[in-house]
This record gives C-alpha cells, structure tokens and sequence, in this order.
C-alpha cells in the first residue's frame, strides 16, 4: 500500500498495509490449523492399532511406525505453528509502531487550549493504555482468525464425516455460547469505558504526585496529597477488578456450554459401537469423534473470549480514533528579514476570564531591545505569550505587514524565538541542548551568556548531561543556557521572559551587552521586574490593570509615578548593596 493511500483512521487500513506479513500468518495458520486434524484422527487410529496389538491382529512394530508418522507430522504442525505466531507478533508489532507514531505525531502537535482541556493523565492513556489495547484486539483477531475459525471448521467437517446427525447435535451448543458472548459486549464495554477513565484519572493524579512531591512535602500537604491518590488508586481498582470479573469469570462458562454435548456423545456413540445407533463405529471412530469435539469445544470457548478482547479494543479504538490521522510534516520554513514590526491595541484574556490587559501599541524596528514591566500579575508574561498564537488574541501583531495569527505554524516558528520564564532543558547534554541537532559551535554561545567557563569546569565539559528538566544545574546555569539555546536559533522577533532573574548585576550587563551586539537584526521584547537596565531599552512597556503605557525611559520616568517610584526603589537598593 502506497502511503499516500493509508487511512491511519480505518483499521481495515493496518491490514492492508500488513499485506506481506498476513500472508506468511495465513499460510502458516492454514498448515498449522488443517494439521491439527491429525491429532484426533491418530488418536483414534492408534487406540483402535492398540486393541488389535492386545489382540494379536498388529505388532509392536506396526504401532510404532504408527506413532513416528504421528510424530512427524507433528513436528510439521507446530512448526508451522511457530512460523505463525512469530509473524502475528511482527504484524502486532508493525501496527502498534504505526498507531503510535500517528498518535504521537498528533499529540505533539496539538495546541495548548486542547492539551489542557484533555488532561495529562488521558493523553498518557491514550498514548500507551489504548494503543496497546487495540493493538491487542487486532492480534487476537489474527490468531484467533486462524485458531479457532480455521480449526472451527475443520473440526465440524470432520465431526460431519463420522455421523452427520449426532454431529449436528454437538454443533447446536458452541453457537450458544457465542451467542452469550455477544450479549456481554456492552457491560464488558461500559466497564472497559470506566476503568479507561479511572486510569487516566489516576494517571494525572500520579503526575501531580510526582511532579510536585518537593512542593508537598515542604509545605506538610503529603497526607492530603496521599489519600487523594490512594482515592484515584481504589477507584481504579475496583474498577479494573469489575472490568476482570466480567472477563475473566465468563470464559470458564462459556467452555462448560461448548462441553455440553458430551454426554450425548457418549450416549449415542456407545449406540454406535453397539451397531444400534446411526452409524456403525469401532472404538477407533469413538475416540477420534470424541477427541474432535472436545478440541472443538475448546476452541470455541476461545472464540467466546475473543469476543471480549475485541470489546476492549473498540473502546479504546473510540477514544483514540478522532487523533488517528496523518498530520502534515512540519515543513521548516526560512526566516525572513523583518523590517518593522507593528502593534496595535493588542489584548489578549483566556477562555471565559477577563482580559488581562489591552490597547497594547508600538512600532519596532531591528536592533530595539524593548523592555515589558510592571506590577505582579499585571500580565507582563502573558503578553509574551500572545506572540506565541496559542491562544487567539485581540487587535493585530504585523510584521511587515503579515498578521502573526495568519501564518502557518512553520511560518510563526521561523519568525518568533521565544524563551519562557520557565526554562524548558532537555534531558541530554549541554551541548545538545543549545545547538538542538544544528551544526555548530555550542562554546561560542555559551560564552556569549558567560557559561563557557563553569561548563568547561565540569567533569564531562560540554557533554554534560543536565538531567530530567536541568535538574543538575543551578537555576543562573539553567536560564543561560536556555538563553544560549535561544540565541543560536535567533529569530527577527525574540521574547525572552526574565532571563537574568537568576543572575548576579555584574553577569547580567556582561550577558545583556553580548546579548545587545547578537541581536543587532533582530527586535527583541525583554520582560523583567529588574529595572536597572531599562535606560539602555529603546522602549519601555508599562502593564498595569490592565492598561498599557509605553514611551522611551526617561518619559516614563517624568509622566508614570509608578514606573518612577519602583525604579528609584530598586536603584536605592542597588546603592546600598555597593556600600
């Protein structure tokens, strides 16, 4: 199958495109299933070769090549028994790496609104749990497609050969069975459907439990923390353990109704040897009807089971169908030279709140540092973020006319950098979290934030590895080398929010002059509560309840008596920790 033509969201499509490996399953499972035939027809032909050996008709070698040919065919059967499940495995296999990279290509691509909204704990679920769980459903199918429906009816032929009626009557209770089994589909369903939703319940609670175990235990909230999660725990439990029962416990009574005929097997066939029944049997035709029906019985209990498993595949099949589609690659757009960037009663609120602030106005043009203040909560990170397009804004960001919310992802990506206030470190080294996969120098730009020097102090150099997060560095190291990331993927726009929180005043103007000459071409917003830099910005944006005030430092030093009183407050600081 061409990929062009794959439907990620028909499961009839993961077949189609397993064509080559279903073929090898269904030649395999045809020798490995018709084979089987051979076990009760031996069985049979060898008590009836033993009574003629007790009764001196057959030799000792006569039932020995009797047995060498069984053993043979055996060897046959189950090698062709091996060949199959060793390919309905890699067909599992194949589709379970298929289903997941269209479920994981989706998630990463999903907006935050939509991540939000579907919850840490059933993204998981749905990334792992329910793949896997169709995946599973799929794979019974195969098997049992060849296991039991194959030998299903091999089994009934042969059934048919030896004594159509009593045979017709054996193959009235597996049916039965089947029948029950369909009608479970719904309750197996209902709780397949709670026992998801508890699981990405407890999923999330996990997360938060690990995530912010420090926070919990610093401020005494563990035991709070504890039993909300040993709630989301015994909710699942017993969901789960309500979700066995329903499928573990009807298997063994779908077998007892598969079995239900043997009595009447024994009956009628006893009929049969005695020469009054339908058909005339020796002991050898008994055996091997008995053996049949018995396998048959078995087998069909395993088709009932089957039924379950396919249930549970269907509800997590539901849950993850409406992501299973392919997402266009990415493709990697080339920034373009942005001569002017304008701004005009920019606002911005979140879904269902107030609007954290609006009428933000301003024109910039390469080479301006503007600098973004004001109270805590005044919505100085926020704005930040309206570059972002993550959530839809009010009024227009343009560059070069191009409003920012109409370009393509790709588009927004070449055009705007952006470093959060929170710096988001990869689990790898130093060095590949700055260059993230680029061909390129990383000790340049760690030199350029000063890191190079504490990095080259560390025992592995720039393959340092940071952690989980950067857990292995300070918080000065972590925010300038996520600067660093920043600065060797330079945007024409750049939002960097607080990156010299961490660092001392002597770092932070060494960083801010390299940062200054790199950025030359660029417009670069600076949020920060730390004012002493701001007479060297071009502009100054004031946030406060709401409302913005903009102008060079010096205006709103003269004109905003909040911006005047905070920025005397802090250099009257600075005074005193230089005496």
């Amino acid at each position: 199958m061409r990929k062009a033509d794959f439907r990620p969201d028909r499961v009839g499509a993961y077949f189609r495109a397993e064509w080559a490996t279903l073929l090898a399953v269904t030649v395999s499972g045809l020798i490995y299933n018709i084979g089987l035939l051979a076990g009760p027809l031996f069985e049979g032909r060898m008590a009836g070769r033993l009574i003629d050996v007790l009764n001196g008709r057959a030799g000792f070698a006569d039932m020995a090549a009797l047995v060498a040919i069984y053993a043979l065919i055996t060897a046959v059967v189950q090698g062709a028994r091996y060949v199959k499940r060793f390919y309905v495995r890699r067909f599992a296999n194949n589709v379970n790496r298929r289903m997941k990279r269209v479920l994981y290509g989706h998630l990463v691509r999903m907006d935050r609104p939509s991540l939000e909204a579907e919850g840490a704990g059933s993204v998981m679920t749905k990334a792992i749990s329910d793949v896997d769980d169709c995946v599973e459903g799929m794979r019974k199918f195969t098997t049992e497609l060849f296991d039991t429906g194959v030998a299903l009816a091999a089994y009934a032929v042969m059934l048919l050969t030896y004594d159509v009626r009593l045979a017709l009557i054996a193959l009235v209770f597996p049916p039965i069975s089947f029948f029950i089994a369909e009608k479970m589909k719904r309750p197996v369903q209902r709780a397949g459907v709670k026992r998801k939703a508890s699981y990405a319940a407890l999923n999330g609670a996990t997360i938060d439990r690990a995530t912010n175990a420090v926070t919990y235990r610093v401020f005494g909230r563990e035991s709070d923390r504890r039993q909300a999660y040993e709630e989301s725990l015994s909710d699942y439990e017993r969901a789960a353990v309500h979700e066995g029962l329903l499928s573990a416990s009807m298997p063994p009574i779908y077998r007892v109704i598969s079995m239900a005929a043997v009595p009447f097997i024994i009956i009628l066939g006893a009929r049969n040897i005695a020469g009054s029944g339908w058909t005339s049997w020796d002991v050898a035709a008994f055996t091997t009807f008995l053996s049949c029906f018995t396998r048959l019985a078995t087998k069909s209990s395993s088709a009932a089971k089957l039924f379950n498993a396919v249930h549970k595949a269907q509800v997590s099949w539901k849950r993850i169908k409406p992501l299973m589609h392919e997402i266009a690659p990415l493709e990697r757009a080339e920034a373009a030279r942005v001569s002017e960037m304008r701004v005009d009663k920019l606002g911005f609120a979140y879904p269902g709140e107030k609007a954290q602030f609006e009428g933000v106005s301003f024109t910039a043009q390469p080479g301006m540092i503007i600098g973004v203040t004001g109270p805590v909560a005044s919505g100085k990170s926020t704005l930040g973020k309206a570059f972002l397009c993550e959530y839809p804004y009010n009024g227009h960001i343009a560059l070069d006319g191009r409003e920012l919310s109409h370009l393509t992802q790709a588009e927004r990506a070449a055009e705007i950098g952006y470093l959060g206030h929170d710096p988001e470190l990869l689990s790898d080294s130093i060095e590949n979290n700055v260059l993230m996969g680029e061909k390129d120098d990383a000790e340049k730009w760690l030199r350029m934030v000063c890191l190079d020097k504490e990095v080259a102090a560390m025992e592995a150099g720039k393959a340092t590895m940071v952690g989980s997060g950067g857990v292995r560095l300070s918080g000065g190291q972590a925010q300038r080398l996520a600067l660093a990331r920043t600065l060797c993927h330079k945007r024409p726009v750049m939002i960097l929010d607080d990156p010299f929180s961490a660092l001392d005043k002597a770092t932070e103007k060494q960083v801010f002059d390299n940062l200054r000459a790199a950025a030359a071409d660029s417009i670069v917003l600076l949020i920060s509560h730390r004012l002493y830099l701001f007479p060297r910005f071009d502009q100054v944006i004031w946030l406060s309840d709401g409302q913005a005030q903009i102008g060079s430092h010096e205006t709103l030093m003269e004109k905003n008596a909040d911006y005047r009183r905070l920025y005397r407050e802090q250099e009257e600081e600075e005074r005193h920790e230089a005496k």
